[in-house]
Order: structure tokens, then C-alpha cells, then sequence
């Protein structure tokens, strides 16, 4: 399958996930595009990665657990019990199956962007960030992360990473092992990069 053009991506992505989502999706593609010009990362492709990367949250949950038992998405028990991070996965899925996205770095991109994971890519991390600190967050500290994003992309990841664990925690929610080891191993690069 041929990838689509943007025009046709955009007017299916919204009728499939709703306005709401659809505006997040244009704020995270605004802020890869200015990260990923940044860090010297291809604008187009860090774009089409933000424009695309909540594919997977469809309108409402029933229908996300539907399509991906369906597709064969559900993969473990974390994903199972929390919705939150099953649409990440299924949005590797139906980028590559609906929009003919064949780009494999899109693609890990999509379906990490709420976990993170070990060793991520450039991509990864523009598009983890963009998600985070796109303009419509506001919640306390945002700012801060916003600002540092701009000057050292790993430590604001690391810094994003924490607070999600802290949230999932206050929140007794089920945290993803690719979160936790996506952070100890910026940890682990940061304190070698000190030495």
C-alpha cells in the first residue's frame, strides 16, 4: 500500500479520532517540527510522526479495545488493564495498514510515544516531548520543561518520564516496564556523560 498524502491523513485521522484529539495531534506536530529543527532532525518526517502519532485513540474506548483484539494488539497484561497505553500500539498498526506508512522509525515512534523504551531514537524522543509539552499541557511545570526541551532533549525527556511515573503512581495506575527502563537508561547515559 502506497503511503497516503497528508490531506487525505488529516481528514481521516479526525473523523476518526474527534476534534479534541485531532487539535492535540496539530500541537504535537507543531512542536516536532521546532524540536526537530533543533536537534537537525528531518521536519517531514518528524511532522507526518507528530501529526500521526494518537492514531490509535479512537473516539471512545470500546472501540479501541475492539480493534485491537481484533488486530491482535493486546500483547501483555499492562496494556490489557490500561487503556491509556493501548492506543500506542494500535497506532503503529493503523498507520502502517490504513495510512500506508512503511517507515519503521514512524512507526516505533507511534507506538512508544507513551512508554518510551531503551535506547530511544531521535524520533522517539522529539516525538515523546512534543507530546508532552505541546501548547495546549498546562499543568505546573510545564513551562520549565518546555524551555529545557530546547536546550538538552534528554534531560527534559528523563524529566517528563519521572513526572509521568509519579502521576501513574499517585494515581495507582498500572506503570509499563518500557517506562521504567526507558528512564534508568537516561539515567545511565546522563551519569556517563558527566564523567
Amino acid at each position: 500500500m502506497k503511503q497516503l498524502e497528508i490531506k487525505h491523513i488529516q481528514k481521516l485521522l479526525k473523523e476518526s479520532i474527534g476534534d479534541k484529539t485531532y487539535i492535540h495531534c496539530l500541537g504535537v506536530m507543531d512542536t516536532a517540527i521546532k524540536l526537530a529543527s533543533k536537534y537537525n532532525y528531518d521536519t517531514d518526517k518528524a511532522a507526518l510522526t507528530g501529526l500521526i502519532h494518537d492514531c490509535g485513540k479512537l473516539k471512545n474506548n470500546e472501540e479501541i479495545l475492539k480493534t485491537a483484539q481484533k488486530t491482535g494488539i493486546i500483547q501483555d497484561d499492562i496494556m490489557a488493564n490500561n487503556i491509556n497505553l493501548l492506543h500506542a500500539p494500535l497506532g503503529a498498526f493503523i498507520a502502517e495498514n490504513t495510512y500506508g506508512i512503511k517507515d519503521e522509525e514512524i512507526l516505533q515512534a507511534v507506538r512508544y510515544h507513551t512508554t518510551g523504551r531503551t535506547n530511544m531514537t531521535l524520533l522517539d524522543k522529539i516525538i515523546y516531548l512534543s507530546d508532552y509539552i505541546e501548547p495546549n499541557r498546562c499543568f505546573s511545570g510545564v513551562e520549565e520543561i518546555r524551555e529545557l526541551a530546547y536546550k538538552d532533549i534528554d534531560k527534559a525527556l528523563l524529566i517528563a518520564i519521572e513526572d509521568t511515573i509519579m502521576y501513574v503512581i499517585e494515581n495507582k495506575l498500572l506503570l509499563h516496564n518500557d517506562t521504567v527502563n526507558a528512564r534508568n537508561h537516561l539515567m545511565i547515559n546522563l551519569v556517563k556523560n558527566r564523567r
